[in-house]
């Protein structure tokens, strides 16, 4: 499962998640570990999209999360992937991703695994890098 911070434009047009360039970068990412993105629930901290695609607020955050914990009780993956600081604080707690990228958090029965967003990636070569190594480590924990 992924686990993003909210839908962008693109996304919300569509009704379905990832699916801008930030998607085609989670979508090679997925394929790197051997899966399909037909095998993996992709999905966002909110569920729509905040006003003028600002950051979400706490207050839309926290109307949120039952939602997911429900997706998280009804699919109940083993590994969950938190894509940037928003996702990261949201549902682990306060930790910055560029301190806690490519580490894992195991709670509430299943693993965490921290990594960047892939929009920063898009926006910093050097955080691309640190995306695909935290992948890699991702892969050795699919094994």
């Amino acid at each position: 499962m992924f686990v993003g911070e909210a839908p962008g434009a693109s996304e919300d047009e569509s009704g379905r998640p990832f699916v801008g360039r930030s998607g085609e970068l989670l979508t090679e990412l997925i394929v790197g570990l051997g899966l399909s993105r037909n095998e993996v629930f992709i999905t966002s901290i909110l569920k729509s999209r905040p006003p003028n695609n600002r950051s979400p607020n706490r207050a839309e955050i926290d109307a949120c999360l039952p939602y997911l914990r429900r997706q998280f009780e009804i699919l109940n993956p083993r590994i969950v992937v938190l894509l940037g600081n928003i996702a990261v604080s949201a549902v682990i707690g306060h930790w910055k991703v560029s301190e806690c990228h490519g580490r894992s958090y195991d709670t509430e029965g299943r693993i965490f695994f921290m990594t960047y967003h892939p929009a920063a990636a898009l926006r910093f070569p050097r955080i691309k890098e640190t995306m695909n190594g935290d992948f890699k480590v991702l892969r050795s924990m699919l094994g």
